[in-house]
């Protein structure tokens, strides 16, 4: 067999990158040259200039090197999973270590890659079509503390396999994890044949730098995963947005639900990295007659009732001028109870209430494992509550029945992204159930469970004539 010099040039390619990604060091915060997080940036400026170079090079790069480069951030990612999830826990100071490894374990392992880009096509009388998912170009990311590291590599997987550059602003209280987050993708970028400033973060994040980014004219596409505040703010740029907003997500309770189950769900959805996600079980609706038996089911399962003088005693901990307590969120139950009085584990999952369905716990999102409980009369009712404590979100409910009317009711009129039955929330992530996952819920805009075919505009290409060979 003859080769030429191009084929002799893709085997000494394949063996390099073979060499490259067998033999490198192990990665750490700071590369050996510069002293300085692969990818991180001064300014906005800085950043989307490197993108734009970078993105212009990435559109040389064949579909298998992007596969490659998304393996391997995989695989780095893994390699340092209770590194990433201990820089988080520490440095943001919110959730919980153990659950942070599984958080950032998820996304490696269920973020979709390139396989999310099928294209379309059409053929007939008048000739084919062809429609594929194109890249925007630079992306600008806007990133929460709540899932820091997680967003950054969910994002960057999607991103980069949809062909684009971005540019990420992490929240300030979460650059340092979000930097080697950001390093460790480089390094794959880097590793296998990719160009260098395809993923950038600003070192030093501001709000500020955040305003920077959102407007800046390079941007060709805002995603934003955050709170309100944030969300209008990037709507307000004037650029295409796909926005992940606030939630606050019900969990209904009837009285043909298996209560133990129920109860188990719950507190596994409501707990997870001490209730910070978006999707979290904020507040329970159950239904009066098996109020007295779920509630003996969540205390059987773990969690604790708090009741009499400590009810007022803990409104008044967590919820005060108007607001919930900042140094509160993300915390451990075990560690708020403690701060009222109630001798109990530190590591205590999760605490409740009754309230009624104007409590406050109830109609604010709040991000702590506390959760209000409260009573129906009836499924109907429980419906119409639940419906309103969601405020139109359009985010995250559950549901727990056998009744299939009933289900069916709340599916249609929550109109959420993610809509669970007999299950915890984060099974509508793929976390113990199926589907792939995202840490960037898009219900304001629309798109619901963002992923690589997200991040893509779709054109199309046609040709007018005889095609077919039928």
């Amino acid at each position: 067999m003859a080769f030429t010099r191009d084929d002799i040039a893709e085997v000494v390619s394949r063996v390099v990158d073979e060499l490259t990604h067998r033999q490198s060091p192990a990665p750490s915060a700071k590369t050996e040259t510069s002293g300085k997080s692969l990818g991180a940036c001064s300014s906005v400026a800085e950043a989307v200039s490197r993108a734009q170079k970078a993105f212009a090079a990435f559109r040389k790069v064949d579909l298998n090197k992007r596969r490659r480069i998304i393996a391997r951030i995989r695989e780095l990612g893994h390699q340092h999973l209770e590194e990433i999830a201990r820089m988080g826990h520490e440095e943001t100071g919110l959730g919980r270590f153990e659950d942070k490894i599984e958080k950032n374990r998820l996304v490696l392992d269920k973020t979709p890659g390139i396989e999310d880009l099928q294209p379309l096509s059409f053929s007939g009388d008048d000739g084919l079509t062809l429609i594929e998912g194109a890249p925007y170009g630079v992306i600008g990311a806007i990133t929460p503390t709540t899932n820091p590291t997680e967003t950054i590599f969910c994002n960057a997987i999607g991103m980069v396999s949809s062909g684009n550059a971005v540019v990420f602003n992490a929240h300030p209280r979460a650059k340092n994890c979000c930097n080697f987050a950001v390093h460790l993708i480089n390094q794959a970028i880097l590793e296998n044949g990719g160009p260098d400033g395809l993923v950038n973060i600003i070192a030093s994040p501001t709000q500020e730098s955040a305003q920077d980014l959102m407007s800046h004219p390079g941007i060709r596409l805002l995603v934003v995963t955050g709170g309100g505040g944030i969300v209008k703010a990037a709507f307000a740029s004037g650029k295409k947005v796909i926005a992940a907003g606030p939630g606050n997500p019900p969990a209904i309770v009837d009285e043909t639900a298996d209560l133990d189950q129920a109860a188990k769900n719950i507190i596994l959805g409501a707990t997870l990295d001490n209730n910070i996600l978006c999707i979290a079980e904020k507040e329970i609706f159950v239904v009066d007659s098996v109020a007295d038996a779920f509630i003996e089911a969540l205390k059987r399962n773990g969690a604790y009732q708090v009741i009499g003088s400590n009810r007022q005693k803990l409104e008044n901990l967590i919820f005060h001028d108007n607001h919930f307590d900042a140094d509160l969120i993300g915390q451990n139950a075990g560690k708020i109870l403690q701060k009222i009085g109630i001798q109990c584990d530190e590591n205590l999952r999760l605490a409740f209430m009754e309230t009624d369905k104007d409590h406050f716990l109830v109609q604010k999102e709040q991000m702590m494992p506390v959760l209000p409980v409260v009573r129906c009369p009836d499924v109907k009712t429980a419906i119409d509550w639940a419906v309103e404590a969601e405020h139109g979100n359009c985010h995250t409910a559950t549901m727990h029945s056998r009744n299939l009317d009933a289900l069916h009711e709340m599916a249609v009129r929550s109109d959420c992204s993610i809509f669970v039955k007999n299950g915890p929330s984060c099974a509508g992530l793929g976390y113990g159930g199926e589907g792939f996952t995202t840490m960037s819920i898009a219900s304001p805009t629309g798109e619901g469970i963002t992923s690589a075919k997200t991040f893509t505009r779709s054109r199309r290409c046609v040709l007018r004539g005889h095609f077919r060979i039928v």
